[in-house]
């Protein structure tokens, strides 16, 4: 029986490490898969919104933690939309800072890559005020509003979270600027991390801190 002691505790250990394994990727999948809260915002272009509302073609806002890891993906899609969409909308990015944070504390790599993108204004959300006008509590909320003023489209552009892709997302915008979606409002799952308060993953982070 002692001789055969060492293969069934090499034998256990290997079914509890294989248990372990598994059980991570059930939690990960799980997490990637889980949308965030998703924007309810208002059916007409916000009255106080400081944001220039094109009225030749539509205007898109996507709003974003400076610090969320899982926007990546989302701004990264959103340079294949303008690409697909050129010229037929105006397009905003906005970059939540708490006023008491220090200058430039927002201008992380997804600030910078959101800038490189034409046809994308970048700009800060001090103290996430255009966001609750927007009504949006996860980072990579998108909305769409018509030459008109009126919502065409609610919700997130990946297809999970820090994942890009193709999603129901991007095709429903496409639709939209092109005349081919129905008149009332599109939504989809939003995912991204809280928009005011991500995780302790960016707890500290500083204005040279990397994504």
């Amino acid at each position: 029986m002692s001789a055969r002691l060492p293969g069934l505790l090499t034998a256990a250990l290997g079914t509890l490490w294989a248990l372990a394994v598994a059980t991570g990727l059930v939690v990960l999948l799980r997490y990637e898969n889980r949308p965030g809260v998703a924007a309810a915002p208002p059916g007409r272009w916000p009255a106080g919104s400081h944001l220039e509302r094109a009225t030749d073609r539509a205007t898109l806002v996507m709003l974003v933690h400076p610090g969320c890891p899982c926007s990546r993906a989302s701004i990264e899609e959103l340079d294949r939309l303008m690409a697909r969409s050129r010229n037929l909308v105006t397009a905003h990015v906005l970059v939540f800072k708490p006023r008491e944070f220090p200058a430039e504390w927002e201008k992380t790599d997804l600030w910078r890559a959101a800038a490189a993108i034409p046809g994308v204004r970048v700009r800060r959300d001090d103290d996430g005020g255009e966001a609750r006008l927007f009504r949006a509590a996860t980072s990579g909320q998108v909305v769409l509003y018509d030459a008109g003023g009126a919502l065409r489209f609610s919700g997130g552009i990946t297809p999970s979270r820090g994942h890009a892709g193709d999603s129901a997302g991007p095709d429903a915008i496409v639709a939209v600027l092109t005349g081919n979606a129905p008149a009332t409002g599109i939504r989809t799952p939003v995912f991204g991390c809280s928009l005011h308060d991500p995780g302790p993953e960016t707890a500290g982070m500083r204005v040279s801190d990397g994504l």
